[in-house]
């Protein structure tokens, strides 16, 4: 699980609540109302824009951003250098032993290609077309949560101003201008914490993680292809590392 990503929600959210409570209570920051329209009408534009199906699968991305661990690019490495050493020692069909050791699909489809003797123009198509609609379906999560980031204070400005018509219907009575005022703006600080603390922050983090993920499966190409071709070790490690 990625600590940092947890600290900084928790950590973010317990500062305001503290400052809410050194401030008077947090009672007066609940509105039930206001919370309908922030959370209604981000969920509604989301749907709108777009497919359930996707929409569905944002608590995946989710998952993604707190517990995804990518190995560290240097380890990837040492492992390709001792493939590229196996296979020069003891020819590329010596990897096959190594395939069920793997726990990356990426990178066991390609060594399998390799070792298939597949052409290696053949072996690169394959794997980029697999790390594109990899790429594609990061940015989809990604674009999800940001939508919804840019909708929520949108909507509570929304909100605010539904509040502000009300309030005007009162001026007859100014001790419920305050109040009112009050109850206006909460909608836009639900919209505001949500999009900052919350949407665009995990839209960030996906970000990151894809770009990890991207520069994997890069380094896992360029190894197997430098495999393939027969490359000394020590030349595979100068190139893949390179990349870092």
């Amino acid at each position: 699980m990625d600590i940092t990503t947890l600290l900084g929600i928790v950590s973010g959210v317990g500062l305001v609540f503290i400052a809410i409570f050194r401030g008077g209570g947090i009672t007066i920051f609940i509105n039930v109302p206001s919370l309908m329209i922030t959370v209604g009408g981000t969920i509604g534009s989301t749907l709108i824009n777009f497919p359930l199906s996707k929409v569905m699968s944002v608590m995946k991305m989710v998952k993604k951003a707190f517990f995804y661990k990518q190995p560290p690019p240097d380890k990837i490495i040492k492992m390709l250098v001792d493939f590229a050493r196996i296979a020069r020692r003891d020819g590329i069909l010596a990897l096959e032993d190594k395939l069920v050791t793997l726990n990356d699909p990426f990178l066991r489809k390609g060594v399998q290609l390799a070792i298939d003797g597949t052409p290696p123009e053949t072996i690169r198509d394959i794997l980029n077309i697999d790390l594109d609609f990899l790429e594609s379906r990061h940015k989809l999560g990604q674009s999800i949560f940001t939508a919804m980031g840019n909708y929520a204070p949108a909507f509570g400005m929304i909100g605010t101003l539904i509040g502000l018509i009300q309030m005007l219907r009162s001026l007859d009575d100014p001790s419920k201008i305050g109040q009112g005022m009050a109850t206006a703006l909460i909608t836009t600080f639900y919209g505001s914490l949500m999009a900052n603390l919350l949407f665009l922050p995990i839209a960030g983090k996906l970000k990151v993680r894809s770009e990890e993920e991207i520069l994997a499966k890069q380094l896992i190409i360029e190894g197997i292809m430098s495999i393939q071709s027969g490359d000394n070790p020590r030349i595979v490690e100068e190139k893949l590392k390179a990349f870092i």
